[in-house]
């Protein structure tokens, strides 16, 4: 699926794309991501979604407006639109299936851009045939990374933050979130945490928190709010909240890391006893290993 390359090679080197090369996509790349969109995303919660490639026009810089540094996109051929049926898990599984075509699409050598924002209402919505049922949390990107990226890219990723990780031990814990977890002591999940660390995210917050469970198979997943941020952003642009499918990306990461190494596991939704919380902390999901 990775056209030779290692899910750790994609993760390490991917950088977000805003500078595109003014051609469209070619016919083969073109039949590629659309018979991808359409397959199997094997994301855990069963959530009903659905994607399409839509090819560029003048005014998509009209529905990128409000979305910060995310709205400095250049001359992108297409974007991906991807709709969510409300419900239940349906950010986290939203955000897994979106950041699964992302790899896809960077293991073609192409460039892409996360956009989260509100396009439940724009062209990207009518474009898609959006059902009254279903949300549009983000769109992506996509095209020929330009060669004269690197300083335009570089400088919007200097002022998001984007290339600063947070320190393992403020993310992952061992029993419940008084203890750090320690170098080593996840075994062969240590890759898997690390792919999971690298994990892009909305304004760069990585809000995902892990807690490794006594039998040293299960991994819960907590969602670390920042302040008041899905208030701000729900009440100024109308946006989804996007630390949800940060944990969706997070997630992701883990499964598809998990599966490169031969790890299998099932995800549940059953909140973990005598974990006990720290403020702004709320429970996700539950990996339990085979």
């Amino acid at each position: 699926m990775w056209n030779n390359h290692t899910l750790r090679e994609l993760i390490v080197r991917r950088r977000s794309c805003r500078s595109y090369e003014k051609r469209t996509l070619s016919e083969v790349d073109r039949r590629k991501l659309e018979d991808f969109l359409v397959s199997d995303h094997g994301t855990p919660f069963g959530t009903t979604l659905r994607f399409s490639l839509i090819a560029a026009r003048e005014n998509d810089a009209a529905s990128l407006k409000g979305l910060g540094t995310y709205g400095f996109i250049k001359n992108p051929p297409a974007f991906i639109a991807g709709a969510a049926v409300r419900g239940g898990m349906y950010l986290e599984d939203f955000g897994y299936a979106m950041e699964r075509i992302h790899l896809y699409a960077n293991a073609m050598g192409l460039g892409t851009c996360w956009l989260g924002g509100t396009f439940s209402k724009s062209a990207f919505a009518d474009r898609m045939s959006r059902g009254k049922d279903e949300t549009i949390p983000a769109v992506t990107s996509i095209g020929y990374a330009a060669d004269s990226r690197r300083l335009f890219d570089s400088l919007v990723r200097l002022s998001a933050g984007s290339d600063r990780r947070k320190d393992p031990r403020e993310l992952f814990f061992s029993g419940d979130f008084g203890r750090p977890l320690e170098p080593g002591e996840s075994g062969a999940y240590d890759d898997v945490l690390e792919l999971v660390r690298l994990s892009p995210s909305a304004s760069n917050k990585q809000p995902w928190r892990i807690v490794k469970g006594e039998d040293d198979s299960s991994y819960h997943f907590f969602l670390a709010r920042t302040e008041k941020y899905f208030e701000r952003n729900r009440s100024l642009f109308g946006f989804e909240d996007l630390q949800r499918v940060d944990m969706g990306i997070s997630i992701c990461h883990f499964d598809l890391a998990a599966a490169e190494l031969g790890m299998s596991g099932v995800w549940k939704v059953a909140t973990p006893p005598n974990i006990k919380l720290p403020e702004t902390v709320e429970y996700s999901a539950t990996w339990k290993g085979d």
